[in-house]
C-alpha cells in the first residue's frame, strides 16, 4: 500500500522538568483516523501541543502534507487554515459568548460557515430547547459541552487535517459514539484526503474507528502501525494453570490465576508454546494497547 502521510516528525525532542518528550520518528497517514494511547503523563498533549503550534520551544523537524516544514506552516496562514485543533482546558476564554466564538472564528478562519457551525450545535444538542442562545457565555457549560462547542467549531471549518486531544474523555457513552460518527463522516468525505489525530488513554470506545494506532510510555513512541498489522503482529493466548510458569517466559505479558493464564504473545514466538493445551484468540486494539503499555510502564505490575 502506497501512504502519504499528513504529519511527519524526526527526532522530536522536549525537555520540561521531570519529563522528557523523545520521538525519533513520526508518521501520521493520510486519509485515516489515528490515534494516539498512552497512560495520563506520557507526552500525548505535550506532543499535540506541538503539531498543533501551541508549543514552539522544542527540537527536531516536523514536514505537514509532505511540503511544509513547522516553520513554514506558522507562517503561512493557507495551511494553518487546513489544520483544526481542540484541546483540553481553557480552549474558548470564559467570558466568551457563543456569539464571540463565532465572530472570532469567523475572523480567524477564512473557510468558517455560520451555517455548519450552527447545524452542529443543533445535531449535537448543545443547547437544551433547541434553540442556539448566541449569548450563553462558554463558562456555563459543563465540560461535556465544552467539548461538543468545541467539535462544532472545528467542523465548521473545511480542514484536511483534525487535532484532537482527548475529545472523548468528558463526554457520555452516546456522545462518544457520536463522535466516532463524526470522525467516520470526516475521513469518508475527504476522498482520502482528509486525516484525523486524535489522543486518549482508553481506546475502547474510539477503536471502530481507529485506522492507525501510536502508543506511546514515559515520553515516547513504542509501537506504532495499522490497526490490522498490529492484531497480526500480537495474539491473545489462555492457558491451563500447570503451564503458566512456561508459558510466562515466552509471553509478551501475562496475568494468572488458580486455574489458568492470559496473555498476548508475539505472533512470531507462538511455536515456543508447542506442547502446551493453549487456545488462540485475535485480541482487539485496546488490548494490545494495555499489554505494550504494561510492558513499557514505570508502573509496578503484580
Amino acid at each position: 500500500m502506497n501512504i502519504s502521510y499528513a504529519i511527519e516528525g524526526r527526532h522530536i525532542t522536549k525537555k520540561m522538568k521531570g519529563f522528557f518528550l523523545d520521538i525519533d520518528n513520526l508518521k501520521i497517514p493520510k486519509g485515516f483516523a489515528t490515534a494516539l494511547i498512552g497512560e495520563n503523563g506520557a507526552g500525548k498533549t505535550t506532543l499535540l501541543n506541538i503539531l498543533a503550534g501551541i508549543r514552539l520551544d522544542y527540537k527536531g523537524d516536523l514536514t505537514f502534507f509532505g511540503q511544509y516544514s513547522d516553520e513554514e506552516k506558522e507562517d503561512n496562514g493557507t495551511v494553518k487554515n487546513r489544520i483544526g485543533y481542540t484541546g483540553t482546558g481553557k480552549y474558548y476564554l470564559p467570558q466568551w459568548t457563543v456569539k464571540d466564538i463565532e465572530n472570532i472564528s469567523k475572523l480567524m478562519f477564512e473557510s468558517f460557515s455560520e451555517e455548519k457551525f450552527h447545524r452542529y450545535c443543533d445535531e449535537l444538542a448543545i443547547f437544551a430547547n433547541g434553540r442556539i442562545d448566541m449569548k450563553k457565555p462558554n463558562s456555563s457549560f459543563s465540560d461535556g459541552m465544552k467539548t461538543k462547542l468545541m467539535l462544532a467549531g472545528v467542523l465548521a471549518r473545511d480542514t484536511d487535517l483534525l487535532i484532537l486531544d482527548e475529545p472523548a474523555s468528558p463526554l457520555d457513552p452516546l456522545m462518544r459514539d457520536k463522535l466516532c460518527q463524526l470522525i467516520s463522516e470526516y475521513i469518508q468525505n475527504g476522498n482520502g484526503e482528509k486525516s484525523v489525530f486524535f489522543s486518549t488513554h482508553n481506546i475502547s470506545d474510539m477503536e471502530n474507528i481507529t485506522d492507525y494506532a501510536i502508543i506511546m510510555e514515559n515520553g515516547s513512541i513504542v509501537e506504532q502501525g495499522f490497526v490490522e498489522d498490529l492484531k497480526e503482529k500480537y495474539i491473545v493466548i489462555k492457558g491451563d494453570a500447570t503451564d503458566t510458569e512456561a508459558a510466562g517466559k515466552i509471553l509478551y505479558t501475562i496475568s494468572s490465576n488458580p486455574y489458568g493464564f492470559e496473555g498476548v504473545c508475539l505472533s512470531e514466538n507462538l511455536e515456543k508454546l508447542a506442547g502446551m493445551k493453549v487456545t488462540k484468540e485475535i485480541p482487539t486494539l485496546s488490548q494490545i494497547c494495555v499489554a505494550v503499555m504494561k510492558k513499557n510502564t514505570r508502573i509496578v505490575m503484580r
